[in-house]
C-alpha cells in the first residue's frame, strides 16, 4: 500500500452522519465507475471478495436457479462453492490450471440449455491462483451467438486497475472487485458493480436480504445505506486517496505500467527456466495475468525458496494457492509473484534480484541472465 494512502488513513475518526464525509463518498462514486469503465451501478460492502462473491450471487440467483463456471483456477471454483452455499446449482466446466477457458464451450454449454436454466456465466477474469487470464469479451460474443439471456458476471478482485477490463464494452452485467489490490486500500472493501439488466434481473427475485440488497446501496436516500449500517470511514479515506492516484497516473498509463513490469518478471523466469526445473505456469504470454504471475519449480524449491527470501532478504513470495493441497509434497513445488496496484521498476527489480540470490543460495539449478534479460524489457519499456 503506497504511503499517500497510509497516511490518508491515519486520522481521527469522522462524524459519519453529515459534513465532509459525505461529500467525500458521493464525489468517489463516480471516479470508482470510471475504474470499472461502467456508466452504470456499484454497491459498497464492508468485506472482503469473497462477501462481493455473495452479494452479487444474492442479487440475481437463488435455490433452484443454475449458474454456469468455466473454472481456470482454485477462485473459479471458488466463487461455485459461494453459489451452492446459497442453494444455487452449479454446472462448472473446468479448463485446469494452466489454459484460459473456451469461449465456444461456453458457447456449446449455454446452446445445450434449451430449458433456459442457467441464470447467469460465472468469470473470472484473472485467476490469482493459477495467473490464468480469461477473454471476457469472448464470453460475451459466446452468450450472443447462443442467443441467451444469462448474465455475465465477472471477478475483477485480482485484475481491476491492473489488466485492462472495459465492463460496458466488453457487456458485462456483474463485475466483483476488492479493495486489497489493484485499488491499494487494506482488504476490507467489496464491490459490485452491475449493469440495467442485472438490476432488472434483481427486480425479478422474490427475496434478497436486506444487508446483501444492492438497490439501496448503489441508490441510497440516507448516507447509512450506501454500507448497510456505519461507514467504513478509515478506508474511505485510504481509498480516495488512491483513486487520486490511479487518475492522476491515467488509468491507461496503469494498465501499461502493470503489463510491462510483468513482461519483465516473465522475462527472468525464462531465463531462470533455461537451466532448471522453473517453469511460468501459464505457457502463453496472452493468457497470463500482469498482475500475478504463478510458477511451477518442483518439490521442495518453492517452499525453500519462498522461506529463504523472506527470512534473508526481506521478500514475501505467494504460496503455490490452489495448485496443490497443503498437505501433497507437491504442494512445495509452486510460488508466485505478485506485482498488482503500487508497484514500480525498482520493486520489481529487487524483488527479481532477492529471488536470483536465493537461487545461488539454495543450490536450485537455474540459468544465468535473469536480471539482465528484465532490466532490458524494462529499459525498451522507458524508452
Amino acid at each position: 500500500m503506497p504511503d499517500r494512502v497510509l497516511r490518508a488513513m491515519n486520522r481521527a475518526a469522522p462524524n459519519i452522519y453529515e459534513g465532509d464525509l459525505i461529500d467525500m463518498v458521493a464525489a468517489m462514486i463516480p471516479d470508482l465507475r470510471r475504474v470499472a469503465r461502467t456508466a452504470h451501478h456499484v454497491a459498497i460492502y464492508i468485506g472482503n471478495g469473497h462477501a462481493a462473491w455473495e452479494a452479487a450471487l444474492a442479487n440475481v440467483a437463488g435455490p433452484g436457479d443454475t449458474v454456469l463456471v468455466p473454472a481456470t483456477g482454485r477462485f473459479g471454483h471458488g466463487w461455485a462453492d459461494m453459489a451452492q452455499g446459497l442453494g444455487v446449482e452449479t454446472d462448472i466446466v473446468d479448463f485446469g490450471k494452466s489454459t484460459p477457458l473456451d469461449p465456444a464451450r461456453v458457447e456449446q454449454a449455454l446452446r445445450a440449455d434449451t430449458a433456459g436454466r442457467i441464470r447467469a456465466v460465472l468469470v473470472t477474469h484473472v485467476d490469482t491462483s493459477s495467473s490464468v487470464r480469461n477473454d471476457v469479451a469472448g464470453v460475451r460474443a459466446a452468450i450472443d451467438a447462443a442467443g441467451h439471456p444469462a448474465l455475465l458476471m465477472v471477478d475483477c478482485i485480482a485484475s481491476l486497475a491492473c489488466d485492462r477490463f472495459e465492463m460496458d464494452a466488453w457487456g458485462v452485467d456483474v463485475m466483483v472487485a476488492g479493495s486489497q489490490k489493484g485499488l491499494m486500500v487494506p482488504p476490507g472493501l467489496g464491490f459490485v458493480f452491475f449493469s440495467p439488466k442485472a438490476a432488472a434481473r434483481r427486480a425479478e427475485m422474490e427475496r434478497v436480504s436486506r444487508y446483501w440488497d444492492w438497490t439501496p446501496r448503489a441508490n441510497p436516500e440516507q448516507f447509512y445505506q450506501y454500507w448497510g449500517g456505519t461507514a467504513p470511514t478509515h478506508h474511505l479515506f485510504g481509498l480516495r486517496e488512491a483513486l487520486d492516484m490511479i487518475h492522476q497516473e491515467g488509468l491507461e498509463a496503469v494498465w501499461a505500467r502493470h503489463a510491462a513490469l510483468a513482461r519483465a518478471i516473465w522475462a527472468a523466469c525464462a531465463a531462470w527456466g533455461q537451466d532448471g526445473p522453473l517453469a511460468l505456469n501459464v505457457a502463453d504470454p496472452a493468457h497470463r495475468s500482469h498482475a500475478v504471475t504463478a510458477l511451477r519449480i518442483g518439490a521442495p524449491y518453492g517452499s525453500d525458496l519462498r522461506r529463504w527470501v523472506q527470512d534473508k532478504a526481506g521478500v514475501t513470495l505467494g504460496i503455490g494457492l490452489g495448485m496443490a493441497e497443503p498437505g501433497d509434497p507437491a504442494w512445495h513445488g509452486f510460488f508466485r509473484i505478485g506485482h498488482m496496484g503500487h508497484v514500480n521498476a525498482h520493486m520489481v527489480m529487487g524483488a527479481l534480484g532477492a529471488i536470483d540470490a536465493g537461487l545461488k543460495a539454495l543450490e536450485i539449478p537455474h540459468g544465468v541472465g535473469a536480471l539482465e534479460a528484465a532490466s532490458g524489457v524494462l529499459a525498451q519499456a522507458a524508452g
